[in-house]
């Protein structure tokens, strides 16, 4: 236990959270000095403790689910929050990935010299502090601490009551890690309170301390944050993912792609929600698709053409194609090719993450091209929407705003830049 978790008896909330942006802006140009070696030796030893404390997380872990089922949580919702073995081996191995990436911190990103000698590079520098809001994912705790250590951040993380004792359990370990390396232990903080009161404070940037919030969670909680935000949010609303099978695609690829697009975790943002099925493809397309999601427990429904193939789809509402299910529920519609497939994207989409299945790259390339998402993928499951994946080691969340950082964010996503002139004793002209 830290110093702050000591005194959040005896200090207010606001008086708590002061404190904690102080510490979180002073650990925060020291570990922006820190070398790759400091940084890295921290994540390692954190996954190494992770490892060794897997037995406290679980118990940690146990406590949560069970209070969650006691509140009536949805089974979307528990498979968040649940760690398991293979989970906690995950994380630990998140860390070590991360600590494999390249520092971006002080990376050159250009550099070029003007004509009166100056010379000019732009370079890598980290954001700051910043602030993570997240609810039932308690891997989020480490990933996001990580992440935020590797890009010579500091981290202020705000996890969700229901996922308190696991992310305690596994701040615990990040501690270690930070120790180990000799780091600020205020480079990576959990705020230890379940005051609502907490959040606010954090979106109205603790005095300035605060330089960018990251809300990873629902949409109530996501819409708060960038309603209230007084500093710069990285996040999305809503995932309403959509995959869309055209005419020339391969139907044993599409159906293999839509199941684990939609069935593999239900409850992660990057499930599609929404299938859309060329009008133009074989009929037997249609048909193979909609069965295999049914067969597979997944609640389905669809247009007038989607109900006609199978007894068991239920009628779809103007409301599904725009709702984010996080359930074994997909809204499916047939559409007049790759046109009407981008139109029904940009009208009910999130842009999030949107999948085209087809053999023909023509077609393809015009799905990429127009539909404007944060993620667009050819002939591969929309659950690839995946810092992990995307070889980052893992990821803070996924933005789907335009400034600054879009998609997954990792190490890079975090880190801002400034410019380094050198010069020979140049001075400008009158």
């Amino acid at each position: 236990m830290n110093k702050l978790d000591r005194n959040v008896e005896s200090a207010g909330t606001a008086e708590l959270m002061r404190q904690m942006g102080i510490a979180a802006r002073a650990a925060a140009r020291e570990v922006a000095l820190a070398s790759s070696a400091r940084k890295n030796e921290a994540l390692v030893a954190a996954a190494r403790a992770i490892r060794k404390s897997a037995p406290i997380i679980l118990e940690a872990n146990a406590k949560d689910v069970e209070g969650a089922r006691v509140n009536g949580a949805t089974s979307a919702f528990i498979d968040r929050l649940t760690l398991n073995d293979a989970r906690i081996e995950g994380i630990a191995r998140s860390l070590e990935d991360i600590a494999k990436l390249d520092d971006p911190v002080g990376a050159t990103m250009a550099k070029w010299t003007r004509p009166n000698g100056l010379v000019i590079e732009r370079v890598r520098v980290p954001l700051g502090v910043i602030g993570i809001i997240y609810e039932s994912r308690p891997n989020v705790t480490a990933d996001a601490g990580g992440l935020c250590l590797k890009s010579g951040n500091a981290a202020i993380l705000r996890g969700g009551s229901e996922s308190l004792h696991s992310s305690r359990a596994i701040h615990a370990c990040l501690l270690k890690g930070l120790h180990a390396a000799g780091l600020p232990e205020a480079a990576i903080q959990l705020v230890p309170t379940t005051d609502r009161e907490a959040v606010g404070h954090m979106l109205k940037g603790l005095n300035g301390n605060i330089d960018v919030i990251v809300p990873r969670g629902g949409k109530s909680l996501v819409a708060r944050v960038q309603e209230e935000a007084r500093v710069p949010v990285f996040a999305h609303l809503e995932g309403i993912c959509h995959t869309y099978v055209d005419k020339d695609a391969d139907l044993r690829m599409a159906r293999e792609i839509v199941l684990n697009a939609k069935m593999r975790r239900t409850g992660i943002c990057g499930a599609t929600e929404t299938l859309l099925v060329d009008r133009s493809a074989p009929s037997d397309f249609l048909p193979v698709l909609v069965k295999a999601l049914l067969d597979a427990g997944c609640e389905v429904r669809g247009d007038a053409a989607t109900q006609a193939v199978d007894p068991r789809v239920t009628p779809a509402t103007e409301e599904d194609w725009a709702t984010e299910y996080l359930d074994a529920i997909i809204s499916v519609k047939v559409v007049d090719g790759v046109d009407e497939a981008i139109e029904h994207i940009a009208r009910y989409g999130s842009q999030h993450t949107d999948a085209i299945v087809t053999g023909n790259a023509e077609t393809a390339q015009r799905f990429l091209d127009r539909v404007d998402s944060a993620i667009v993928l050819h002939n591969a499951s929309t659950q690839f929407a995946d810092g992990g994946e995307f070889g980052f080691g893992a990821e803070i969340g996924i933005a789907t705003g335009k400034m600054h950082a879009r998609g997954p964010v990792g190490v890079e996503q975090l880190t801002s830049f400034k410019y380094v002139v050198r010069g020979t004793g140049q001075v400008r002209p009158a």
